[in-house]
């Protein structure tokens, strides 16, 4: 048998009274103590109790015309009434097993019965129209009843049965079979919901009956008055069950009476044939989809505020008509009320994920678990609970909740590990100042003080009187008694506060609110002299706000972080420590009590503290520079040199370098750290306390650390000589006040190299910050001339200045610069610049004039290599002092944030080693244009291809200038269709390019780079090593279409056109060929497919003086036969048992299924057949038939004996 559950989730009835107001209200008794319902599923559940809550419709409709808000306000003020009047006589209670208080707050919050716009568990069930025999026209009366429009607000659902009853009492003047007749005209004509009551009600009333206490219930609002400006409102009283003398509810009802009135009720819910269970509770058919059989509005169930978080929906209750609750919602309540546990739990879970609510429930239907502390948490998140001033309604919806959590779920359970439920009346009681929030913080401490958590307890008790006593509700004069203060001092709490903040320890019971807390604390040790006691005391209980950041007492706290603390608890601590070890050391400066005094946490973080030398970024980023050392070495390697590169990371002598100090505070309020500084020692010195006098270390007088913050502080350090150094401690002033030092090493990786270090953990030697101090006979600087900001266009081409200073004594003859394979850079300056504008002697130029446009053609051979750019070496030598700047082109094309790290090689002559500087420059590209290619075959004799460009501006208030567009291919010859003018492109406008393709001559190199490949990929496919063999070289066709016509031969041009395009297919071979390492690429595939067709589009900004190119590649253009169609079917065959390039069977048909779908395996229909029309021929058919002759044209896009064009007739 299921638990029940709280009151205020219990399905509620309305009932419309009769017309005469000769009649009292009708008293409903509860149900049968066992009851058993029926799911969606018609599975019978057993209850061990079920309430149904009944209420008079005329009070709701007066309710939801009422402001949430107002509404809210007033409830909290009406609590805080009730609680105030009793609070006199529940403090002078001494029975610890019970807790009025908490009781009268339960009972409050589970009297609320007006519907909310985000739940529906106050949303009327049923309605109970009553109408007297007495009145003149009962019929009538009964008609003007069920005619009645409901004048309830759109968000409330008004889905509900109707149910007349009939009270027929011995004094009406209907006879019984007049009402009989009466009744069955009623069933006639509004259905079988309906009841005849006969009463005796005879006059006068017999004695009072005792009845149970009604929940109360916050009285209607006054009809002119502000809720915050009246008195506090006296607590109402139910009419009809007035208390007698003694205290007691009653009813004046015969015995007879009773008796029919619970037939009634047994009739209306559970015993006749048309009980409610089976048509209300039981079937979800009329309740979420199909209409009601009974008489009832429609209404519209689309949309519900219920679908929205709390705080969504409460924003948009102003704006505009609400609807009820989702049909989801309803289904999950009405799940949960039937007890059909697993369907409602898994509808309020649908609900949590898509942010709906339903975390709020979750706690009361799950086991216990960590999980339910998440829900509680997640149910209050959505609330500003933890400003000073929470909103009134958010109060009182986590104040529901609490109320609902704590009674809803078993008390041990509810306690014990992992869900501490009295964390969640803290959560829920947040900031709130107001009665209740304090009484959800004595409600934790007593949870708090069963658990034997006393030191915990007694802390929200402090809280929870603090609350109460600002409200004006006072404590038990007995308390006061025992802290030996007046009671009628002003400053009331504040006065007992030293006696129980800091206490050392808890013995006893709990019998007052604070009588637990008469043992010592810091503040007594303090005043009674022991000043170094209290220094140690208020400096340990620092030591248990280390660790995590905790949460404020006011916050949901999921984590395992400890006891919650309040806001200002850290904070307190350190002021009484500052105080206490400030005068210690005023009085005592030469005592030696304290000497040993350490800080129980630290500050700086070990492992992510480093070291920075002059060039490197504070952000730099990890393995760039090492990629860049190794591509140097293996290009040094390449050329047969034996001199390697020196070590990096040195610093030189008198230059400065940095150790960046990670600093956290591990408490939950402001400290400052004075003469923060590093500790420096030689490698080599045997007393490493030795002193350094030749380093130079700065030392920072203060740094403010915010509550929990984390902060990177830079410490400078110089060095006048030659040494290794390493750097051993990080010292500062706490508070100003005391020395401490932490260690800057941290402890080695974990060994597993042999087995007894498999077995045993055994660490590597401890990780020190060490650093290398050289001469600087030999030292190169470099920087980028100018520090602006650099932000770039897309595909624009940048000069950028490098300046070079031989810093050193020995001169510089030689030095190389080494950059990323996806930098685009031209070493050198723009051939436009020098007026040259010479074009490589293998260049081939040819020209053709078509339509007045001007376009040309040139032929340009290309070593068609994905090998990627090697270091280049500046032709500069420098003397010891002599500075250059150097001019180097830079082409960006990637969008977004952009960084250009080159590292510079050096020496002075062969015999000696190289030695690196590095060099950053940020930049970023914003995009400009957007371009895009579609192509489709062309039936035409000239043209066997048709290629769209679109280019769209991406500028909103900028010119763009079209100068020229260039497309390069091995294969196709590419020619415009229309004619085209490459002027202004307008902001935010588009330009469409229509070209024709057709082969050229030169296409016989496509077989040599098919066959290269097959080859190629053969081995990959066989898992055996590819030999190191450049591709066959190829020529590019340049088909130019330009006002003024750039040549792509220049050198500057033809190289950076080439990085782009090697950096394109790069990408696109990571990503459909993952499984094949990158450094392969080159020895596999070649730079150009032999039917590629690239588009290089030139711009210009002339306002800003900017000007580019934007390469667009990815057309592959021709029939292909499947050229990998033998290999891929021999490695199917094949039983390959390893592979270099998959280890699994699965990666291996990953391996294979890529080279099947690549472009080098691409089929097409290689012919298209092109019918032309005849003319026109005039023929009469009565003198016979006639032949006519078409015209048929067959297109081969074949490869590769050229272009074939059969004619039939």
């Amino acid at each position: 048998m299921r638990p029940a559950l709280p009151r205020s989730r219990r399905p509620p009835q309305r009932r419309l009274p009769p017309p005469s107001p000769t009649h009292p209200p009708v008293f409903l008794p509860p149900a049968p103590g066992s009851v058993t319902t029926r799911t969606t599923s018609l599975v019978s559940v057993p209850h061990a109790s079920f309430a149904l809550r009944f209420s008079d419709l005329l009070d709701i409709e007066a309710a939801c015309a009422e402001a949430e808000e107002q509404r809210a306000v007033r409830t909290i003020d009406w609590i805080g009434a009730r609680i105030n009047k009793r609070c006199a006589k529940w403090t002078d209670d001494t029975d610890s097993h019970r807790s009025p208080w908490w009781d009268e707050l339960r009972r409050c919050i589970e009297g609320d019965h007006v519907p909310s716009k985000t739940e529906g568990w106050n949303h009327p069930v049923a309605l109970i129209l009553a109408v007297s025999t007495t009145a003149p026209n009962p019929l009538q009366a009964v008609a003007a009843l069920h005619s009645r429009v409901l004048e309830l607000p759109p968000w409330v659902d008004t889905n509900i049965l109707r149910y007349t009853l009939i009270i027929h009492p011995e004094n009406s003047p209907l006879s019984n079979d007049e009402a009989g007749a009466l009744f069955n005209a009623v069933k006639k004509q509004y259905g079988l919901h309906s009841y005849l009551l006969p009463l005796s009600l005879p006059t006068p009333p017999p004695p009072p009956v005792p009845v149970p206490a009604l929940i109360p219930r916050l009285p209607p609002p006054p009809p002119s008055q502000e809720p915050r400006n009246l008195p506090l409102p006296p607590i109402p009283q139910t009419p009809g069950f007035p208390p007698d003398s003694s205290g007691l509810h009653t009813i004046r009802l015969t015995e007879k009476d009773i008796q029919q009135t619970a037939r009634f009720t047994r009739e209306f819910l559970f015993t006749s044939t048309r009980r409610l269970p089976s048509r209300l509770f039981s079937s979800t058919r009329r309740l979420f989809g199909s209409p009601s059989p009974s008489p009832s509005p429609s209404h519209n169930m689309s949309s519900s505020l219920s679908s929205l978080p709390l705080k969504a929906a409460m924003n948009a209750s102003g704006q505009g008509s609400v609807s009820p609750p989702s049909q989801q919602r309803r289904l999950a309540e009405f799940a949960t009320i039937l007890g059909d546990l697993k369907l409602a739990v898994t509808v309020w879970e649908a609900l949590r994920k898509d942010g709906k609510g339903g975390s709020d429930m979750l706690p009361l239907l799950l086991s216990p678990s960590p999980t339910l502390s998440l829900h509680a948490s997640n149910a209050l998140s959505g609330m500003q609970l933890e400003v000073s001033e929470p909103l009134p309604h958010e109060q009182l919806t986590a104040l529901k909740y609490a109320v609902r959590w704590e009674a809803g779920i078993n008390t041990s359970d509810f306690l014990k590990y992992p869900v501490e439920g009295e964390r969640w009346l803290v959560w829920a009681a947040g900031n709130s100042e107001e009665p209740p929030a304090a009484l959800l913080l004595a409600r934790a401490a007593l949870l708090s003080s069963q658990k034997q958590s006393k030191r915990r307890a007694a802390l929200w008790y402090l809280s929870a009187a603090n609350r109460l006593e600002k409200c004006g509700i006072s404590l038990s004069p007995s308390f006061w008694e025992s802290e030996g203060q007046p009671p009628l001092e002003t400053y009331g709490i504040d006065a007992i506060m030293s006696n129980i903040e800091h206490s050392l320890g808890i013995n006893g019971d709990l019998t007052l609110v604070f009588s637990v807390f008469d043992s010592l604390s810091g503040r007594l040790l303090y005043t009674t002299g022991d000043v170094a006691g209290a220094v140690r005391f208020f400096l340990g209980l620092l030591r248990g706000s280390t660790g995590n950041p905790s949460r404020t007492s006011s916050s949901p706290s999921t984590g395992n972080d400890g006891e919650n603390k309040l806001p200002y608890t850290d904070k307190v601590y350190l002021d009484d420590f500052r105080v206490a070890y400030a005068h210690f050391k005023e009085t005592s400066p030469e005592s030696k009590q304290l000497n040993d005094l350490k800080l129980p946490f630290t500050f700086c973080i070990t492992q992510q503290t480093q070291l920075r030398l002059a060039g490197d970024m504070q952000d730099r980023a990890s393995g760039v520079w090492e990629s860049r050392e190794e591509s140097w070495k293996s290009f040094s390697k390449s050329l047969g040199r034996t001199e390697g590169l020196s070590a990096s990371g040195k610093a030189s002598v008198n230059e400065v370098f940095w150790v960046d100090l990670v600093l956290r505070n591990p408490l939950n309020t402001e400290i400052n750290l004075s003469n923060v500084t590093v500790t420096v020692q030689e490698c080599s010195a045997q007393d490493l306390s030795s002193p350094t006098s030749f380093v130079e270390v700065e030392v920072i007088n203060d740094i403010v650390l915010g509550a929990k913050e984390l902060r990177t502080v830079p410490i400078s350090i110089q060095s006048s000589r030659a040494t290794s150094l390493v750097v051993t401690h990080a010292t500062y002033d706490f508070l100003s006040l005391l020395s401490s030092a932490e260690p800057l090493t941290s402890r080695g990786r974990r060994l597993h190299d042999t087995v007894a270090q498999r077995l045993q953990p055994t660490y590597a030697p401890d990780v020190t910050i060490k650093v290398e101090i050289e001469d600087s006979d030999q030292k190169l600087l470099v920087d980028f001339v100018g520090d602006e900001q650099l932000v770039l266009a897309q595909g624009e081409r940048k000069e950028l200045k490098l300046w070079l200073s031989n810093s050193g004594g020995r001169p510089i003859k030689e030095i190389w610069i080494a950059a990323g394979s996806e930098d685009e850079i031209w070493l050198g300056q723009d051939e436009d610049s020098d007026g040259t504008g010479k074009a490589e002697s293998r260049s081939r130029v040819r020209a053709d004039i078509s339509e007045g446009i001007t376009a040309s053609t040139e032929v340009i051979q290309s070593r068609n290599s994905l090998e990627s750019r090697k270091p280049s070496c500046i032709p500069l030598e420098l003397d010891p002092g002599e500075s250059v700047e150097y001019p180097i082109q830079l082409h960006a094309e990637a969008i977004g944030s952009q960084e250009l790290n080159l590292l510079l090689v050096y020496r002075e002559s062969e015999k000696d080693r190289f030695r690196s500087a590095r060099v950053t420059r940020y930049y970023s590209v914003f995009k400009l244009l957007d371009v895009s290619t579609s192509s489709r075959p062309y039936q035409t004799e000239d043209h066997l291809f048709l290629v769209q460009l679109e280019l769209s501006s991406c500028m909103k208030s900028l010119d763009i200038h079209l100068r020229q567009i260039t497309c390069m291919s091995p294969t196709w010859l590419c020619r415009s269709l229309v004619e085209h003018e490459l002027g202004v492109l307008a902001p935010l406008q588009s330009s469409h390019l229509v070209f024709g393709l057709r082969p050229w001559g030169r296409g016989f190199a496509a077989h040599e780079t098919f066959k290269f490949v097959s080859s190629k990929l053969r081995d990959v496919l066989h898992g055996q090593p590819v030999e190191s063999s450049d591709p066959p070289p190829v020529d590019l066709l340049c088909s130019y279409i330009a006002e003024t016509r750039r040549s792509i031969s220049r050198p500057s041009t033809l190289d950076l056109v080439s990085q782009s395009k090697r950096g394109v297919v790069t990408r696109g071979l990571a990503q459909s060929h993952p499984h094949i390492p990158r450094e392969s690429y080159s020895r596999i595939f070649p730079l150009y497919h032999p039917e590629s067709v690239d588009f290089i589009v030139f711009w210009g900004i002339p306002s800003q003086q900017r000007s580019g190119y934007i390469t667009v590649s990815g057309l592959s253009l021709g029939a292909g036969h499947a050229a990998l169609g033998p290999i891929i079917e021999e490695a199917e065959n094949a039983k390959v048992k390893r592979s270099m390039y998959a280890e699994t069977q699965r990666e291996k048909e990953e391996v294979l299924d890529a080279i099947r779908n690549s472009e080098w395996n691409a089929e097409m229909n290689p012919a298209v057949l092109v019918v032309q029309e005849p003319t026109v021929t005039h023929h009469d058919f009565s003198f016979g038939f006639v032949f006519l002759s078409l015209l048929k044209t067959f297109l081969i896009f074949s490869r590769p004996s050229g272009h074939v064009v059969p004619r039939l007739q």
